[in-house]
């Protein structure tokens, strides 16, 4: 007879591993972030992409319906992973001089540390922002974007420490063009004047430089600064025709 320990073992099936759809998701963005900043809107291979996931073409449409679907999902995730960053700055709790310094050095540090959003933006640029214009999502959540540094400015204005006439969009423009066209630029301005604007040895002097001028142009009015240059001006002016014209008395 035949006990329960002596029958033969059952054959079991390994089980099958659940395919989790955000995982799935994710991934095909990751990579499509690769392949859209290296070969542009254009030149991008959804079958590139899904050979970077092990997924299919039918998998990417299924997810994005369209290889532009997939391209403005890219251009989303970016623009919310640095918004996201910036909530983690803390700037209410600082000074205005200091919650400024703070937000200048982490778009800095931020175009630096992800070159590839910054090449995205440059190609979207090439497209007009077309896709950006569809897409309700990265609208609104650029919006904090303009929003954080408003709220330094009146706070600095209410406490007499930045000039009146400075405009969050403004601010916004002189922080980050700096910023953007040093990683934007790198290779030809590597190429043309023989140095890396991204090297160790110049990071610290410009990361300096950026925030000197930021905080410079909010803690000097305009006006003052042009008045200033206006009278060293006329003093230059005056000191040329004093060396041209000498006394009659000599």
């Amino acid at each position: 007879m035949q006990t329960e320990n002596d029958a033969p073992e059952a054959k079991t099936k390994a089980p099958r591993r659940a395919r989790d759809p955000e995982a799935t998701r994710q991934a095909i963005l990751d990579a499509a972030l690769i392949e859209f900043s290296d070969n542009g809107l254009s030149g991008a291979r959804v079958d590139a992409i899904a050979a970077r996931t092990g997924t299919n073409v039918r998998m990417i449409y299924y997810y994005f319906a369209s290889k532009d679907g997939l391209y403005r999902a890219v251009l989303e995730q970016c623009y919310a992973d640095i918004r996201q960053a910036e909530t983690g700055l803390c700037l209410d709790a600082l000074a205005p001089a200091e919650a400024m310094r703070r937000m200048v050095e982490f778009v800095f540090d931020y175009q630096e540390a992800h070159p590839r959003f910054t090449r995205l933006v440059c190609i979207e640029n090439i497209h007009h922002g077309e896709h950006i214009a569809r897409s309700e999502t990265i609208r609104t959540l650029n919006e904090t974007a303009i929003t954080t540094v408003a709220a330094i400015l009146e706070r600095g204005k209410r406490e007499g420490v930045f000039q009146a006439e400075a405009t969050a969009i403004g601010v916004h423009l002189l922080m980050t063009s700096f910023c953007f066209f040093r990683v934007a630029n790198r290779y030809t301005l590597n190429t043309v004047f023989g140095q890396d604007p991204l090297s160790t040895a110049l990071r610290e002097g410009h990361r300096r430089m950026i925030v000197a001028a930021v905080l410079g142009f909010l803690q000097h009015p305009a006006e003052a600064a042009g008045r200033k240059w206006a009278q060293s001006a006329e003093r230059t002016k005056r000191g040329a025709v004093d060396i041209a014209e000498p006394s009659a008395g000599k």
